[in-house]
């Protein structure tokens, strides 16, 4: 029998009620179902073990924050993940709470693609030990965290030295999260089928500062100078290593991808005009 996993963030508005229906469409079309509910604290490695290993997908209700968080969570699995929006913006679901009868029976008949999303892996490297390393699906950025403060950072590629960064800090991203804190960055938003990262500084304070775009086989590294501790490396904008002077960041390609299940009739840029242009609006609305 075939075997859904469905993740509910039930802190969402109307999150049982939606996955309910869901549950009970599988049922009656002969698709078992393992639910999980999930929300904030959850530790999304834990989510692994509530999934057995010939599930075929994993739907996740929730907003683009529990999405991430599962992606983490199932990134060693590679679980193909099927987002049904419950938040606000939602640019990585693929269906929204009102098509729910329409993405069971997509499930069902087998009427969708899968879209490998390439994830990067980001090191902390103390006095030459590693503290900790962690994967991520939209970026990993490495900031200040008071307001008035100012970080100092040396950015390389493949130990080649780029420049010297004064300001707010530097994200990496990849072609998933360039739609994400990078965009409002200023960095470019890149198609999600691209093997690269970007590389975008936050608030310089320098002119000519601009991201940079390079390939998936290079690796970042990050050397943090400031006269404070009140930095941090920032994973997907919501796991957080406090970081100290004279800390070294190393970013590069993850050896695992994420997995997003993509309608067919699904195309990235009337996807991208759509939300982003309902985003403005519904920001000017308020």
């Amino acid at each position: 029998m075939r075997t859904v996993g469905l993740l509910v963030n039930r802190e969402k508005p109307h999150a049982d009620e939606v996955s309910s229906l869901v549950e009970s469409l599988l049922s009656q079309n002969g698709v078992s179902t393992v639910r999980t509910n999930i929300g904030r604290g959850t530790r999304y490695s834990d989510v692994t073990d509530q999934l057995p290993p010939s599930c075929e997908m994993a739907v996740v209700f929730g907003g683009d924050g529990t999405l991430l968080g599962v992606a983490r969570g199932l990134a060693t699995l590679q679980i193909p993940i099927l987002g049904v929006n419950l938040g606000h913006l939602g640019f990585l679901a693929q269906s929204e709470a009102t098509d729910v009868e329409e993405t069971v029976r997509r499930v069902v008949d087998r009427d969708y693609d899968v879209e490998r999303r390439l994830m990067l892996e980001a090191t902390v490297v103390r006095e030459g030990h590693v503290v900790q390393s962690l994967g991520a699906l939209n970026d990993a950025g490495v900031a200040k965290g008071s307001f008035t403060r100012m970080v100092t950072l040396e950015l390389y590629v493949d130990d080649m030295y780029v420049d010297t960064y004064s300001g707010d800090g530097l994200i990496a991203s990849t072609p998933t999260g360039s739609t994400a804190y990078s965009l409002s960055c200023g960095g470019p938003i890149l198609s999600p089928q691209l093997n690269v990262m970007v590389i975008t500084p936050i608030c310089p304070h320098t002119m000519f500062s601009r991201p940079i775009v390079i390939d998936e086989r290079q690796e970042i590294k990050v050397v943090v100078h400031a006269t404070h501790d009140d930095l941090a490396l920032t994973i997907d904008g919501q796991v957080g290593i406090r970081l100290h002077a004279g800390d070294v960041v190393r970013i590069k390609r993850s050896p695992n991808d994420t997995l997003l299940v993509k309608w067919r009739d699904s195309e990235f840029f009337s996807v991208l005009r759509a939300k982003l242009r309902g985003y403005e609006s519904s920001v000017r609305s308020l």
